[in-house]
């Protein structure tokens, strides 16, 4: 039996070959992260005529696009934790670190067989994960842009945030897409505007609402100065924000797509949704009966209180 050890980089891995007594057999095989340089890999593992295993550790997100095809090849794959290898590291500590050596000191991990196996998702809670993580991602971007749109807001039109119990409302959103200023506002006549109001909020706001706003928009007190730069990237925001939200949309629609084909009753608990139902089971990982005890889950979660 050969253990391969791998170290995982960005374009190319170093990959390092020893027997079950430990001795080198192969000290360095570069391969360039691609179909190409996968092949290449193979090749020369194969050439060496003995049944081997295969370990690399779960760093970054590089590894997955090596282990994925040794599992589709049918090949025997560890994906270790990183402690154990840096353990074992600290024995080399004289030596010069190099990608051969940390490939070297994978395989020799993986022959004493003293490590913590990184749980591989299924491929449907990798996706679910994914998704979730993404999810997460947007909406802080949102947030950030919302609070931007204030900030510019508060400069050219102070009093706008009275108009509107939600400033980003579809009504707020629509009027602030077409116009974002007093200057703006007052440019058009009330029919217009009103007219915008009543298609944007169906039927809720119209000739009204649209003096009301003329009227806050001829008393404001904010910023005249470049009022038109102003203008350009609010509503440039603006855009961006009804893309970010229409993302968010798809996002939650393959979550619960995914998340309707597991045998989850999550949702069923007052105040969890799909949505964050979805993110408990993603993150734990799909099967909930590897955690013993709720102090495991806790503890996993990084609630479990701790004496300082």
């Amino acid at each position: 039996m050969y253990y391969v050890g791998i170290d995982i980089a960005k374009r190319f891995h170093e990959a390092a070959v020893i027997d079950e007594r430990g001795k080198i057999i192969v000290k360095r095989i570069k391969f360039q992260n691609s179909h190409t340089g996968y092949c290449k890999f193979m090749d020369a593992v194969r050439k060496l005529n003995e049944p081997v295993e295969f370990a690399m550790e779960a760093t970054g997100h590089y590894w997955f696009s090596l282990y994925a095809p040794l599992r589709q090849d049918n090949q025997t794959v560890r994906v270790i934790n990183p402690l154990q290898s840096d353990a074992l590291r600290g024995l080399f500590i004289h030596e010069t670190k190099t990608d051969t050596i940390d490939a070297f000191i994978i395989a020799e991990v993986l022959r004493i067989g003293r490590y913590t196996k990184t749980e591989v998702l299924p491929e449907n809670i990798h996706a679910l994960r994914e998704f979730c993580i993404q999810r997460f991602y947007v909406i802080d971007m949102v947030s950030d842009i919302k609070r931007k749109i204030i900030a510019l807001l508060d400069q050219v039109f102070p009093e706008y945030e009275k108009l509107f119990t939600n400033t980003f409302g579809v009504t707020s959103m629509e009027l602030l897409a077409n116009y974002s200023t007093p200057e703006q506002m007052l440019s058009v006549d009330s029919q217009t505007l009103a007219d915008l109001l009543q298609k944007a909020s169906r039927g809720r706001f119209g000739f009204d609402k649209a003096c009301q706003i003329q009227e806050y928009a001829r008393n404001s007190f904010g910023i005249i100065l470049a009022s038109s730069n102003f203008s350009l990237i609010i509503k440039q925001y603006i855009e961006q924000l009804k893309s970010f939200e229409s993302c968010i949309e798809v996002f939650d629609a393959e979550i619960a797509k995914i998340y309707d084909t597991l045998d989850c009753k999550l949702h069923t608990i007052t105040g969890i949704g799909k949505t964050l139902a979805a993110v408990i089971i993603s993150e734990i990982g799909g099967d909930i009966s590897k955690f013993s005890s709720v102090p495991k889950l806790v503890a996993y979660a990084g609630l479990y209180p701790q004496n300082r």
